[in-house]
C-alpha cells in the first residue's frame, strides 16, 4: 500500500509559478512510477508528466519547456514545478504511482487556479 498526499495547490496569477509536492508513504518509493495527471472542469483526466524510478522524464506537449517533474526518493517525494501558468493549467492536480506487481496509487487531488 502506498499513501499519496499532495500539497502546494492554490490560486496564482497567469505568468506565475507554482511548485507542487506529492508525498508518499508505506512502501519503498525508490521502485515506483510516478506521474502527475489533471483533470480541468468538464474534460478528462490527463497525464501531465511522468518521471520513471531511473529518473527519465516525459511531458504532455501543452506543458512542456513550462513545468518539471523531479523525486527525491531519500524525501520519498515527487515535485511539479509549474512555471508560466496559463488559465488553461487551472484544474485538480493528482499524483500518482505505479510499479508492476505492486499495484498503482492515487494521491487526492490538489486544486490549482490561474486567474487571467
Amino acid at each position: 500500500q502506498v499513501q499519496l498526499v499532495e500539497s502546494g495547490g492554490g490560486l496564482v496569477q497567469a505568468g506565475g509559478s507554482r511548485r507542487l509536492s506529492c508525498a508518499a508513504s508505506g512502501s519503498i518509493f525508490s521502485i515506483y512510477d510516478m506521474a502527475w495527471y489533471r483533470r480541468a472542469p468538464g474534460k478528462q483526466r490527463e497525464l501531465v508528466a511522468i518521471i520513471t524510478r531511473s529518473g527519465s522524464t516525459n511531458y504532455a506537449d501543452s506543458v512542456k519547456d513550462r513545468f518539471t517533474i523531479s523525486r527525491d526518493n531519500a524525501k520519498m517525494t515527487v515535485y511539479l514545478q509549474m512555471n508560466s501558468l496559463k488559465p488553461e493549467d487551472t484544474a485538480v492536480y493528482y499524483c500518482y504511482a505505479a510499479a508492476v506487481g505492486w499495484g498503482n496509487y492515487w494521491g487526492q487531488g490538489t486544486q490549482v487556479t490561474v486567474s487571467s
